[in-house]
């Protein structure tokens, strides 16, 4: 037999064994379903974010100003970075106040704990635009929850669409 044949069969037979082998191994990388760590946090964060976004969905601005940061960072992958809680509200009025609605992913939401800041949310939802049929794909979500002086107020988020 030829040494470049009987290389080749060498090669084969280790990448055989590894591929054997790798089969053999428990995929590590399946998540568990979820299962909140802290069920008084999880209600927690689920209320605020029926308040936040019935505020979003009715137009109470005012509302929603005080569940929000002064020092807000919204992230949005479509519209970029937005640090001013002013502009953020004006905006949120001109373009979604009674044209836009928010529609949670029911079982969606996924709550962590932060340690001295508050927890991060994270979950799916869609949007239903007055001016366009039906229903957006669904879209994943972060809010970072911030708990200062007592009050939850939304710190950061990562709205993603695909």
């Amino acid at each position: 037999m030829k040494k470049s044949n009987l290389s080749f069969i060498i090669v084969m037979a280790l990448f055989g064994a590894t591929v054997a082998h790798a089969q053999q191994q428990p995929n590590r990388y399946i998540p568990k379903p979820y299962d909140p760590a802290s069920e008084p946090l999880y209600q927690t964060i689920a209320k605020l974010d029926s308040l936040y976004f019935d505020t979003y969905n009715h137009c109470k601005l005012g509302k929603m100003a005080e569940l929000t940061a002064e020092d807000i960072e919204f992230y949005h992958d479509r519209g970029g970075l937005t640090t001013s809680k002013k502009e953020l509200i004006e905006s949120i009025q001109k373009n979604i106040c009674s044209k836009v609605t928010r529609n949670l992913t029911p079982g969606s939401i996924e709550v962590y704990a932060i340690p001295n800041y508050g927890a991060v949310e994270i979950g799916y939802h869609t949007f239903t635009n007055k001016a366009e049929p039906g229903q957006s794909q669904p879209s994943k979500f972060m809010i970072f929850w911030r708990l200062k002086d007592s009050l939850w107020q939304v710190h950061r988020v990562l709205s993603l669409h695909e």
